[in-house]
């Protein structure tokens, strides 16, 4: 006589003509003052700025302004230009910082892109602590905008 197994099956190899239920996936999308969207889009123009031709400096800044905002770094790549000048980017779990910087003008340029809980004006303060600009220029869009 064969034998048979009281074991449980693999469930890799089970059929479920029901699907068990998923958790459900987590919004990141950002619901503020009767508005539902993506998240805040600031471009930030800093003039008469300083530490604009350190990639070490500005890398530790911007990871400061993610932490301040609440947001999660993934990862980071800055490039140093001859004879001058830093672009990089943030990669964040809520989308990204980035920076272009023209030290011989005093001038660097930023997006500060987060969605979800992330507060990107709470990073403008770090900002202000290492570059030390003279006038700061802030432009904010909400990104998809959902009518």
């Amino acid at each position: 006589m064969p034998q048979t197994s009281a074991a449980m099956p693999d469930d890799s190899d089970t059929v479920h003509l029901f699907p068990r239920e998923q958790p459900t996936a987590k919004d990141y999308f950002v619901a503020r003052d009767g508005v539902l969207y993506a998240g805040t889009h600031l471009l930030v123009d800093l003039w008469g700025a300083r530490c604009l031709d350190d990639p070490a400096a500005i890398d530790h800044t911007l990871r400061a302004c993610a932490a301040a905002a609440g947001a999660t770094v993934l990862g980071g790549d800055f490039h140093r230009f001859e004879p001058n000048g830093v672009s990089g980017m943030l990669l964040l779990a809520e989308s990204h910082i980035s920076i272009h910087t023209w030290p011989e003008r005093g001038f660097a340029a930023l997006d500060l892109f987060m969605c979800g809980a992330c507060n990107p004006y709470a990073g403008i303060e770090e900002l202000k602590r290492t570059f030390k600009p003279r006038q700061i220029t802030l432009t904010e869009h909400k990104r998809g905008m959902i009518p």
